[in-house]
């Protein structure tokens, strides 16, 4: 019987540990997207937030034609609850992408990294506010130094750190948006519904602009061109990886490979892409990592625990 069971034990492991490369992967790579949005510039942020939509939504429509998977939509679109919840979800994405390519573009990258390191503390709270779930001390801790930052960081600061909690909160709210109501929707019917539902929206973005200060698509090189169509493989590559990660790992594992994005955007903020990040700034940063260890220290006591919170969701 021993032998019997040899097989599934290793199908088992490597099935963890392709979900371990598949989770470093999808992170690492939203880590690295300050580097391919800095390199869209000079086109602004609506205008690269109206491609990606764009680009993102044909190039799921080419995989579902490929993979003939239609059969899920009709029903789904019948579906008005789930419809309004996706719809929901694709209006905070949206926020969160033209927030986030708008702080790389304008220099700010360090902010957005901030905001991700951000986020599963206000996921937590966000738990308190509207599933009304009981926090373990441990989880009140970490929301409690979590706000003491923000306080710190608006006071020492000179300024209250907007984009940093708009990321987080846009994120945090797509996240509980998503496991509420589309927790079983497949990653690439889901981006592929949320860019659909986008797609007007990016189209009038389009028009506006080309009737303002004109398009840049096709204004700064092929290779320029290149880069803003291949940002909707550039969106749905780390999704789908994701998706990968989360269905052979614990959700522990997943929380915790998540602070590899901010991390990765950070050194990218300081080493490639020139930002200066001040002492007052370095010192809030120093005390959300406290907040973030207290909150990591928390899951990795409680991982084996049945009860289910908020999970961690995708940029």
């Amino acid at each position: 019987m021993s032998a019997d069971r040899r097989p599934p034990s290793r199908l088992a492991e490597l099935g963890r540990k392709g979900g371990v490369l598949a989770g470093f992967g999808a992170y690492g790579l939203w880590g690295l997207f300050p580097l391919y949005f800095d390199a869209l510039r000079p086109t602004g942020p609506w205008e690269i937030l109206a491609n990606r939509i764009v680009w993102s939504a044909v190039f799921c429509l080419i995989v579902l034609a490929v993979r003939r998977d239609w059969a899920w939509l009709p029903p789904l679109l019948r579906n008005r609850k789930l419809m309004l919840g996706v719809t929901a979800a694709a209006f905070l994405i949206a926020v969160n992408w033209v927030v986030y390519v708008a702080a790389v573009t304008s220099g700010h990258t360090s902010d957005a990294a901030l905001g991700y390191f951000l986020n599963p503390i206000v996921t937590v709270a966000l738990g308190v506010l509207v599933l009304r779930e009981q926090l373990r001390p441990l989880q009140w801790l970490a929301v409690a130094i979590g706000a003491a930052a923000a306080v710190y960081l608006a006071v020492a600061g000179g300024s209250f750190p907007v984009t940093a909690l708009t990321l987080a909160a846009s994120f945090a709210l797509y996240g509980l948006v998503k496991n509420k109501v589309g927790a079983t929707l497949p990653a690439l019917h889901s981006l592929t519904l949320e860019t659909l539902i986008l797609l007007p929206a990016a189209a009038v973005i389009l028009v506006v602009v080309a009737l303002g200060p004109g398009l840049d698509f096709a204004r700064h090189g092929t290779a320029h061109s290149a880069l803003l169509v291949l940002s909707g493989v550039a969106t749905a590559i780390p999704l789908l990886l994701f998706a990968a990660a989360a269905r052979r790992i614990p959700l522990v594992t997943v929380g915790l490979i998540q602070f590899v994005t901010p991390v990765i955007q950070l050194i990218c903020a300081v080493t490639l892409l020139g930002e200066h990040v001040s002492t007052a700034r370095w010192i809030g940063f120093g005390i959300v990592w406290v907040a973030l260890a207290v909150l990591t220290t928390d899951a990795l006591m409680n991982a084996r625990s049945p009860r289910r919170g908020v999970e961690p969701v995708v940029p």
